[in-house]
């Protein structure tokens, strides 16, 4: 599932009546998990912070400045903080399964609706701006609220919406950017001074850069010259912490596809080294995304010697130790990786112990069913082929295997993920099915919007089980690449992998046929039926290849 993050920047931090009416208008919104809500009293400002699919996310945040709108004036504002309107600064930022091009366009769609119907200037900014002056957030806030009326009437044109002033909302800058994880290292001592050292070069922007004078050198226009840190897309600052009673480095990674988490606490550990310091651990400031999280375990494990292909807890796992984030207070995954946050907002099949699941298939309910049970053997088969690799590697005898291994273990940890989440996929399309049949049919449009539904609905049930026919296929071949080169003493496993992934593609293809039958477009249904039977043939085909050859090897 796409997920897209969304913090907004209201200019209110005092009035809780108003802050609780902007919060339960995005909480309204289907589809979205809000995450936090963070007033500020000095600051006079409060940043909420939601997440959930990209067209959840753009209703909540339009749902939340249309209720900033109506309550805050900003001709009373007074607040610490930079700030420009009454809802300040909105970003979209993709967490999985979206591109920041996607988060821009979502940028833009609601730039275009707030400035058209809620009649609020509106200018784009970071990776959604149309110009290059207006990239940095910081040089469209210039003189604030006060100046904007002024700057209005001297050309600073808005990118949406009326090119008048509007007093009560002043104006809002939405864009797109990349995930910023805050992150704090800890050090063993008390001195500021050392942790600002070695945040002065980690930093992207660095130091100044001095003459054996020890005298800050310029260029020839008179700006000060700089020694680059070590760190790209990094900014750092050194601090001393009461409540600690030790000395951090306050790191922002605000693209961290550029500088990881990994790579900024292994460079801490190298500058503190030079200082005689050591790092006793680090934490992270509110909410991470799984995908560094999981990066981090895999780094660290590949640094152990260790194969990669294991579950996804255990790379969560690795990486909290690896890098000492329960140093200070504990990491609680489920509260701290967002994605974890929001499934554990929801009854999922796929984390029900199995007796549960097992009961719950049993009984009258028609959801889940076979398509989820199909998704299940899927898992089952993947499961099995990243044992067999993980046997395999490290392993007397195999060890020229280990990089191949660890490759193969990883990718059957990938499927198993797949597998899993179609496991609730099948359910919920099932259950919208249900729901598509319950509405209205009185008049002659309703009833032809509920067949539109309901058509809508069937394909996307098709194309689950299609998926996992699919996958079925793949993990299929992993099972047979384990059979032939794993450890001989798992073969009987690598067979069952090679089982369990026939079994879920049969079962898938059921799913598929009787699910077309109630699709009214033909060409859908053709193209549809036609690529599942050359799938399912192929797969037919590769299982009864492995179930002789191992038939063969074990006799």
């Amino acid at each position: 599932m796409p997920l897209v993050e969304c913090v907004p920047n209201f200019s209110e931090g005092r009035n809780k009546r108003t802050i609780d009416a902007i919060a339960e208008a995005i909480r309204q919104v289907e589809g979205v998990t809000l995450l936090d809500v963070d007033p500020g009293q000095s600051t006079n400002r409060t940043v909420i912070t939601f997440v959930g699919e990209p067209e959840s996310v753009l209703e909540a945040a339009y749902a939340g400045i249309a209720k900033a709108a109506a309550l805050i004036d900003m001709r009373q504002h007074k607040g610490a903080h930079s700030r420009i309107g009454a809802t300040d600064v909105c970003p979209f930022i993709p967490v999985a399964n979206i591109t920041m091009e996607e988060c821009a366009d979502l940028a833009h769609r609601l730039a275009k609706r707030v400035g058209e119907e809620l009649k609020i200037p509106i200018y784009l900014y970071a990776e959604a701006a149309t110009k290059k002056e207006r990239h940095n957030l910081a040089d469209i806030r210039q003189g604030e609220y006060e100046a904007l009326a002024e700057r209005m009437k001297k050309g600073f044109i808005p990118d949406f919406g009326p090119h008048e002033f509007n007093p009560q909302s002043g104006a809002t800058v939405i864009g797109a950017r990349p995930f910023l994880i805050a992150y704090n290292v800890n050090l063993n001592t008390k001195s500021q001074k050392l942790a600002n050292e070695i945040a002065l070069n980690i930093r992207e922007a660095g130091r100044a850069k001095r003459d054996s004078g020890g005298n800050i050198m310029k260029d020839a226009q008179g700006v000060s010259l700089k020694v680059p840190g070590t760190l790209k897309a990094c900014k750092a600052v050194g601090w001393y912490v009461e409540e600690y009673k030790q000395a951090q480095i306050s790191i922002n990674l605000v693209d961290y596809a550029q500088t990881s988490i990994e790579q900024a606490f292994d460079e801490c550990v190298q500058q503190a080294d030079k200082l005689g310091l050591r790092v006793t651990g680090s934490e992270v400031v509110g909410m991470i995304p799984l995908a560094p999280m999981l990066q981090a375990g895999k780094y660290y494990l590949l640094k152990q010697g260790r194969s990669i292909g294991v579950p996804e807890s255990e790379l969560v796992q690795a990486a909290i130790l690896s890098l000492g984030l329960a140093d200070i207070a504990p990491f609680d995954p489920q509260k701290k990786i967002i994605e974890y946050a929001i499934a554990s907002t929801g009854k999922l099949l796929r984390t029900m112990p199995v007796c549960d699941f097992v009961d719950e298939l049993s009984s009258e309910s028609p959801a889940p069913g076979g398509g989820s049970v199909a998704a299940l053997c899927g898992a089952l088969s993947a499961a099995l082929a990243s044992m067999v690799a993980n046997l395999t590697h490290g392993k007397k005898g195999f060890t020229n295997l280990n990089d191949e291994m660890s490759a193969i273990a990883a990718e059957a940890q990938a499927l198993k993920a797949k597998f899993l989440q179609a496991i609730d996929a099948d359910t919920d399309a099932f259950n919208k099915i249900a729901e598509a049949r319950r509405l209205s049919k009185d008049s002659e449009q309703a009833a032809a919007l509920r067949n539109q539904a309901i058509d809508d609905a069937n394909k996307t049930a098709t194309l689950i089980p299609y998926s996992v026919l699919d996958l079925s296929y793949e993990s299929l071949q992993l099972a047979a690449k384990v059979s032939t080169k794993g450890n001989p003493n798992t073969l009987s496993d690598a067979g069952v992998a090679g089982l369990t992934a026939r079994a879920a593609g049969e079962g898938a293809f059921y799913n598929v046929l009787i699910n077309l039958r109630e699709i009214s477009d033909q060409n859908f249904k053709k193209d549809l039926h036609a690529k599942a039977e050359a799938k399912i043939n192929t797969l037919r085909e590769l299982s009864r290849q492995l179930h002789n050859e191992i038939l063969a090897k074990l006799k």
